[in-house]
C-alpha cells in the first residue's frame, strides 16, 4: 500500500464510504480504486488527487497533504545518482537491495533522518528520484 492509498482508505473508513461507492461516485473502476489503495498503479494524475479532495471536502493544508501523499506514492521509484558521491549511489542501492526487509522501526528511523536532512539546495535536486519512464 502507498501513502496515498493508506490515506484513501482511511477517509473512506471514517466516513463509510465502500470502493464501489466510491468508485461509482467518480465513475472509475473499483478495480482501479482499489488497485491505486494496494500501490498496484503508479502516482494518480493531479486532476484526480483534486477530485478526491472535492468528494471529501478536503480543502487547503489537508488538500496540499493528499498532492504530496500522492507525489510520494509511485510504487516503482528510480533513483538518479549520476553526479552524486560514490557513498551516495552506494546508499540507493543498498536500500534498494533491503528495503524489503526492513522493519517498520528502521523505516521510521530511516525516514526521521531523512526529516531532519536540510532541505535540497535546488529544485533538480527534489527531482532526483522519480518514477520509471515508460
Amino acid at each position: 500500500m502507498t501513502p496515498f492509498g493508506e490515506k484513501v482508505r482511511a477517509l473512506r473508513d471514517a466516513r463509510g464510504v465502500t470502493l464501489k461507492q466510491m468508485a461509482t461516485d467518480l465513475h472509475i473502476s473499483s478495480a482501479y480504486l482499489s488497485a491505486l489503495e494496494h500501490g498496484k498503479r503508479g502516482r494518480p494524475s493531479v486532476q484526480f488527487v483534486r477530485q478526491i479532495c472535492a468528494y471529501f471536502d478536503i480543502f487547503w493544508d489537508e488538500a496540499e497533504e493528499m498532492e504530496r501523499l500522492a507525489d510520494l506514492s509511485h510504487p516503482r521509484i528510480t533513483v538518479d545518482t549520476a553526479g552524486l558521491s560514490p557513498r551516495a549511489t552506494e546508499l540507493a542501492n543498498r536500500l534498494a537491495q533491503r528495503i524489503a526487509d526492513l522493519d517498520a522501526g528502521t523505516v521510521d528511523a530511516l525516514l526521521t533522518l531523512l526529516e531532519q536532512a536540510p532541505a535540497p539546495r535546488h529544485p533538480a535536486a527534489a527531482r532526483r528520484a522519480r518514477p520509471p519512464r515508460r
